[in-house]
């Protein structure tokens, strides 16, 4: 069952939030986010992204980039820009897009139930990048930065979303990106009881985003219990920063595919090609979305296709085999144009859906890309059926949006 606990946020005083609040880390690169926080010296990219207090061009794994995240960690502190609860909450963080809002539970997630399955992956990780976000969460002693999850519905557990939503929002705003975000505290202890026990019911919490920043805390938090003689499994180490979020308020969009070359091929002989896999329907000039589970898009020399996997061509008993991503890596990544390796292969690039697919068009009509070829969405059932299954995801696969703002709740590991 999973277990979960409360804790005495880290967070911004409401005047401050916007000034502190920022996207997540690993979604944009160092110069980016040095001109999103050119002239606020609040940014919460002080302390996740530090690299930006130096000169341009400084190594952002440079032992002095994680010292200085820890005197912003610490700055941020001593002037009143992020304030520790006095006492232990649950939080409700919403987000709104495009008119549709999802509900998430803020909650202190347990170390073991990670290292022993019951936090549930559906991603390979990479020891590299683990190892980055060790260093930051060991440095600073605190889990900065949230890890996105999702549970199976759960009837008690959104009577708590629904009662607490009712009232006025701790936090309130929308980000320059457009995408709205609210926040709330859950202060009586009688609903607080009621979220740890409800969790309780819950046998396993998923990852939906955030699989680097999961392992990377689980560990800290490993590390921390091995190295305590006095270890007694209530401490706060015991435990990580995650949002969770009820898997029907969930949507995963699209994750498209860029191709460089066609292997040599002439455009009639690639499409001659697929046809041997896949029904192919000429569309024109006019954008063409999957429309279903096995159809694809393809952009090609100007013009729009529909692709439809043929019967035996995937496996529907397959938990792998009948994704998308799968029938599209095999058929045609692999078989018609040689790449093999999606994480290695220059010859290929990953656009998320948000961008849409005139960013598909314009890269292959800007002579980048020789084809686009666009997936229908992997559901959160599909999602949680692989990761009920033990099996992982092949590369590339799911997009969450909007993403989970950083710096509107911290957890410390003290």
């Amino acid at each position: 069952m999973a277990k979960v606990k409360p804790f005495r946020g880290v967070r911004p005083p409401r005047d401050l939030v916007t000034q502190v609040a920022s996207r997540p880390y690993d979604v944009l690169n160092s110069e980016e986010a040095r001109s999103e926080a050119e002239g606020n010296p609040r940014s919460l990219y002080h302390i996740i992204k530090p690299e930006i207090d130096f000169a341009p061009g400084t190594d952002e794994h440079d032992p002095k980039v994680y010292d200085k995240a820890v005197e912003n960690f610490n700055a941020f502190q001593q002037n009143g820009w992020l304030v520790q609860d006095d006492n232990e909450h649950y939080y409700i963080y919403a987000q709104t897009m495009n008119g549709r809002t999802q509900y998430g539970i803020v909650i202190a997630a347990n170390v073991a139930d990670y290292m022993e399955g019951r936090i549930k992956k559906h991603e390979l990780t990479r020891r590299d990048k683990e190892e980055d976000r060790m260093k930051h969460v060991r440095i600073n002693n605190a889990n900065v930065e949230p890890v996105f999850f999702a549970f199976p519905d759960n009837t008690v557990l959104q009577q708590v979303i629904d009662e607490v939503t009712k009232n006025e929002p701790e936090y309130d705003f929308t980000a320059p990106d457009g995408f709205g975000h609210h926040f709330w505290v859950i202060d009586t202890p009688e609903m607080i009881a009621t979220v740890t026990s409800e969790f309780e019911r819950i046998p396993y919490l998923y990852i939906a985003d955030g699989h680097h920043r999961s392992a990377a805390a689980a560990l800290v938090g490993h590390e921390k219990a091995q190295n305590n003689p006095a270890h007694k499994g209530d401490e706060e180490y015991n435990y990580f920063l995650a949002v969770a979020f009820p898997a029907s308020h969930l949507n995963i969009i699209d994750y498209n595919r860029v191709v460089r070359d066609l292997n040599g091929l002439a455009p009639e002989e690639f499409l001659a090609r697929i046809a041997e896999n896949f029904t192919v329907e000429d569309k024109g000039t006019d954008e063409y979305r999957p429309e279903a589970l096995h159809n694809f898009s393809l952009y090609l020399g100007g013009r729009w296709y529909s692709l439809t996997a043929k019967p035996g061509t995937y496996n529907d008993n397959d938990p792998i085999g009948i994704l998308d991503v799968t029938i599209s890596s095999d058929l045609i990544l692999r078989d018609i144009l040689g790449i093999t390796d999606l994480r290695s292969d220059k010859r290929i690039d990953f656009v998320g859906g948000i961008r849409g697919l005139g960013e598909l068009k314009h890269r292959v009509d800007s002579g980048e890309m020789a084809m686009a070829l666009a997936l229908y969405p992997v559901s959160m059932k599909q999602l949680m059926d692989i990761a009920d299954s033990g099996n992982i995801m092949p590369p590339k696969t799911t997009w969450f949006e909007p993403k989970l703002r950083s710096g509107l709740v911290i957890h410390k590991l003290d």
